[in-house]
């Protein structure tokens, strides 16, 4: 298995060193994810950028959430899982939303769970999401806004999720309670 280095504001590329001394100062620390993306200052800034276009997306908060989590979960990623479940609860989104989604049950919010099965479906079906699926997703309220800002947040959580797979990056203290594993 090949060992990634996770970086700091101190070792990390020059391009992507100021990047990380600003995430120390709003997180209190680097994530371990950052510092794994650091080796790759282009990595590190596409990831970047599609998280700063998903969160201007059309989903609600919530949805971002469970798309964060769906995606994490469908790809098996124990870091995201973690990670995204502690930022989901920071949100305001309900304990039962996550563990649905942490345990691949169904969500009580029935416009969240359209969420959860078509980010899920996405991902399943590599993007060739069956025509049932799809008309399921547009009957729950959704439109082809949310479609393409759904494929959006799946393609910012591949990015993250086969990082953490190469990586095997470790969950970092602050996200240990919600540490996760498939």
């Amino acid at each position: 298995m090949v060992e990634f280095r996770i970086h700091d504001e101190h070792t990390a590329p020059q391009e992507v060193a100021p990047a990380l001394e600003h995430a120390k100062r709003n997180f209190g620390f680097v994530p371990n994810l950052y510092g794994v993306f650091a080796e790759s200052p282009q990595a590190f800034n596409g990831y970047q950028a599609l998280s700063e276009q998903f969160q201007n997306t059309s989903l609600s908060t919530q949805a971002k959430h469970v798309v964060w989590l769906a995606a994490s979960r469908q790809n098996s990623c124990h870091y995201c899982m973690a990670v995204h479940s502690a930022m989901a609860q920071q949100a305001g989104v309900d304990t039962d939303t996550i563990e649905a989604v942490r345990t691949d049950k169904p969500i009580p919010d029935e416009s969240l769970e359209a969420v959860r099965r078509f980010t899920q479906a996405v991902i399943a079906h590599q993007g060739f999401v069956p025509e049932d699926e799809t008309q399921a997703f547009l009957a729950a309220g959704y439109g082809q806004r949310q479609i393409l800002d759904i494929v959006l947040g799946v393609a910012m959580k591949t990015l993250s999720n086969y990082t953490n797979h190469f990586a095997n990056t470790p969950v970092d203290d602050a996200f240990q309670e919600h540490t996760w594993n498939t």
